[in-house]
């Protein structure tokens, strides 16, 4: 039912300010947009530590359940409803996290008519590089969020099933299936939105590098979060422990 998931996120830069009198200068102003793109994604980085916990939380719950099988129904369907509290915080850190990510794009849009005021070509050739490939993140991360808000919907489905007595193991077989395949989705649409970050973070990099900004790298060694456990461990389990659930119904 989970995976192991690194969540990359966008490295932060300090400018080393000298003095001007003529005001910001091009490359300035898009780094304040650039960096203040990264302080919308603050929220997005926060989601993660508490999605995992939650994620661990109602892990243990469907383990639980899954040891009961049906000798205790009235426990399995409170287990079921506090996995089913857990889901519902689960889509309120997403939405959060999204908010966020949409936030950043936002900001960053601005960056884009001034790279044409851009006088340093080489500046001006990793802007736009930088431009594609930030858009090609946002892109993964919509598919990203696409398949986890599919993925949290079957679990979903999956508690409220275990509240059926009368389920069969057919229909849970089915259900399980189903979330493993999404949660393969998951994986893969994360690797791509982790691929485009570490590109866009080195991108920016050398546009500070050409456009000859001093810049101090602040966050680089906090740039991962881990979120959830093994997929297959978990998948693992479920195929053994479903068909003793199974052979207790029986």
């Amino acid at each position: 039912m989970r995976l192991g998931k690194i969540m990359l996120v966008l490295i932060s830069v300090v400018f080393i300010l000298s003095a001007c009198n003529n005001g910001p200068s091009t490359a300035e102003k898009i780094y304040n947009h650039l960096e203040e793109a990264v302080t919308l994604e603050d929220a997005f980085k926060e989601q993660q530590d508490p999605l995992v916990k939650l994620e661990q939380k109602e892990k243990k719950l469907y383990d639980q359940i899954i040891d009961l099988g049906m000798k205790d129904f009235d426990k399995i369907k409170n287990l079921s409803n506090e996995a089913l509290d857990l889901i519902e915080q689960r889509k309120n850190k997403l939405s959060v996290e999204k908010e966020s990510i949409e936030a950043a794009k936002k900001e960053f849009e601005k960056v884009k008519p001034l790279i044409e005021e851009l006088e340093n070509e080489s500046a001006k050739e990793k802007a736009n590089e930088m431009v594609v490939v930030f858009n090609k993140r946002y892109d993964a991360y919509q598919q990203l969020y696409k398949s986890y808000e599919e993925a949290i919907k079957l679990d979903e489905e999956l508690y409220k099933m275990l509240q059926d007595e009368e389920l069969k193991k057919e229909k849970l077989d089915s259900q399980i299936e189903k979330i493993n395949k999404k949660y393969e989705d998951v994986m893969k649409a994360n690797s791509t939105f982790n691929k485009y970050t570490k590109k866009y973070n080195e991108l920016k990099k050398e546009f500070y590098e050409a456009a000859e900004l001093e810049v101090q790298y602040e966050k680089e060694s906090n740039s991962e979060n881990e979120k959830g456990s093994s997929e297959k461990d978990s998948s693992d389990k479920q195929e053994d422990t479903n068909e003793e659930q199974t052979n207790n119904e029986e």
